[in-house]
C-alpha cells in the first residue's frame, strides 16, 4: 500500500492553503481532488471580501491558490475518496486509484449547494434549473428569472445575473434578507431585481425548458404561478463529508466537529473549511482553517514518529508518563531526570493523552515498561525511587 506523510482530501482554499502550509514544514503532502481545483469559489462571479483585493473573480482566486501551492511542489492527484477508515491503528484513506496510508489526513471537501427538493427541479436541472450563476447566467439573456434563497449567496449572484437576464424575482420564504446589509442594499437598489417574500417554490413546470414556478405564500398558503425562464438555487450548503460517516463525531447533518487545533473526534485526522462545523463559511476562514490544519497536522505526525522511535523501536524502554500541568509530578518527572538520566524516558502525558489511551494509562503518574512496542509492565508511583525495581 502507498504511504503517505499528509494526505488532503479537497483542492478548494482549505485544502491549497493546507498544502502550502505543509510543505512550507517540510512535510510529504499529497493532495487529491474530484474535479477542478479551487472548490465552490470557482463558480463565484465576484469575490469583494478577500483581505488585500477589492474585488476578483472566484476563477481567478482559485487560479492564484493552485499556481501559489504549486510553487512549493506538493502532488496533486485527481482521485475520488471513498472512505477513510482506521484498520489495524493505521488511517487508510480509499480511492477510486487505489488505497493510501497516511500518518495525518486533513479532509477539506468543503459543502454543496443544497437543493428544494420539489417536483421539477430534478427533471430541469441543466433546462433552466441551475445552481452556478457564473455558469448559466450567460443562457438567459434578455429573460425574466428566479433566484431562490435570502443568504448572501442567493442575494449577490442575483445582482450579478442582472448582467444578462431582463428581471429577477428573489424568493425568500422569510420577510427579509439574510445577507449582509451592504449586499442588500447594493441588490434592492438594482432596479431589474424585485424580492418575493413569504413565499416557497412549490413546483418547477415546463415543456423541454423552464417555463414557469408555482409559489406559495407560507403565511397566507395561497398558491401563484410566476413565468419564468430559469431558476438558480442558493439556499444553503450540504458538507462533503459522506466518507467519513461514522468514523469521525459530526452534527447537524454531517459537519464535522473539530477543536481549536482542528483535530476531529479521531487521531490524526484533521477538518478544515466548509465542511467543518463552525460560525463563518467563506473563503478567508477556509484559508485561516487550513494554515491552522496543516501546521496541527505537523505538530501531530512529528511527535508521532518521535513517539514511535523512541518508544516502541527499542527492545526495551522504561518511560515514565506525567501531567505537565501538576505541580507534583513536574517534581518528580526532575527528579526521575536527575537519578535515571538516559535511563528513563519522560513523556507528558496531558499532551499526549491517545498515546497514554494506546498504552491503556488511565491515572498520571505512571511508569510503563515496554519490549518492541509491546507492553510488559505498568506500575502507578508516587516518588522516584519506586522506579528502582523496574529498571
Amino acid at each position: 500500500m502507498e504511504k503517505r506523510e499528509l494526505v488532503i482530501v479537497g483542492g478548494g482554499p482549505a485544502g491549497l492553503t493546507a498544502a502550502i502550509y505543509g510543505r512550507r514544514a517540510g512535510l510529504d503532502v499529497l493532495v487529491l481532488e474530484k474535479g477542478m481545483a479551487g472548490g465552490q469559489i470557482t463558480i463565484t462571479a465576484e469575490i469583494e471580501n478577500w483581505p488585500g483585493i477589492p474585488m476578483i473573480s472566484g476563477e481567478e482566486l482559485a487560479r492564484a491558490f493552485r499556481e501559489h501551492a504549486e510553487k512549493f511542489s506538493p502532488e496533486f492527484r485527481e482521485a475520488e475518496v471513498k472512505k477513510v477508515s482506521i484498520e489495524a491503528g493505521k488511517k487508510v484513506v480509499a480511492t477510486d486509484k487505489g488505497d493510501i496510508e497516511a500518518e495525518a489526513v486533513i479532509i477539506a471537501t468543503g459543502a454543496s449547494f443544497r437543493k428544494l427538493g420539489c417536483p421539477g427541479e430534478a427533471e430541469f436541472t441543466g433546462r433552466g434549473v441551475s445552481y452556478c450563476a457564473v455558469c448559466d447566467g450567460a443562457f438567459f439573456e434578455d429573460q425574466v428569472i428566479a433566484v431562490v434563497g435570502g443568504g448572501n449567496t442567493a442575494v449577490e449572484e442575483a445582482d450579478y445575473l442582472t448582467r444578462f437576464a431582463s428581471k429577477v424575482y428573489i424568493i425568500h420564504r422569510r420577510d427579509s434578507f439574510r445577507a449582509d446589509r451592504a449586499v442588500v442594499e447594493k441588490a434592492m437598489a438594482n432596479p431589474k431585481i424585485e424580492p418575493v417574500w413569504n413565499s416557497v417554490v412549490e413546483k418547477i413546470k415546463g415543456t423541454d425548458m423552464v417555463e414557469g414556478i408555482v409559489l406559495k405564500n407560507v403565511k397566507t398558503g395561497e398558491t401563484s404561478e410566476l413565468p419564468v425562464a430559469g431558476v438558480f438555487v442558493f439556499v444553503g450548503m450540504n458538507p462533503n463529508s459522506d466518507f467519513v460517516k461514522g468514523l469521525v463525531e459530526t452534527k447537524d447533518g454531517g459537519w464535522i466537529v473539530t477543536n481549536e487545533m482542528l483535530e476531529t473526534s479521531v487521531e490524526g485526522i484533521f477538518a478544515a473549511g466548509d465542511v467543518r462545523d463552525k460560525f463563518l463559511r467563506q473563503v478567508v476562514t477556509a484559508a485561516g482553517d487550513g494554515a491552522t490544519a496543516a501546521m496541527a497536522a505537523y505538530s501531530y505526525i512529528s511527535e508521532q514518529l518521535h513517539l514511535q522511535k523512541v518508544l516502541f523501536e527499542p527492545e526495551r524502554v522504561v518511560s515514565l508518563f506525567y501531567s505537565s500541568i501538576d505541580q507534583e509530578q513536574i517534581k518528580l518527572a526532575n527528579e526521575v531526570e536527575k537519578k535515571y538520566a538516559k535511563k528513563v524516558l519522560l513523556i507528558d502525558g496531558y499532551k499526549n493523552k491517545r498515546m497514554c489511551e494506546k498504552l491503556g494509562i488511565v491515572d498520571l503518574p505512571q511508569v510503563v515498561v515496554l519490549n518492541k512496542g509491546s507492553l510488559v509492565k505498568s506500575k502507578a508511583i508516587n516518588d522516584a525511587q519506586a522506579i528502582e525495581g523496574l529498571l
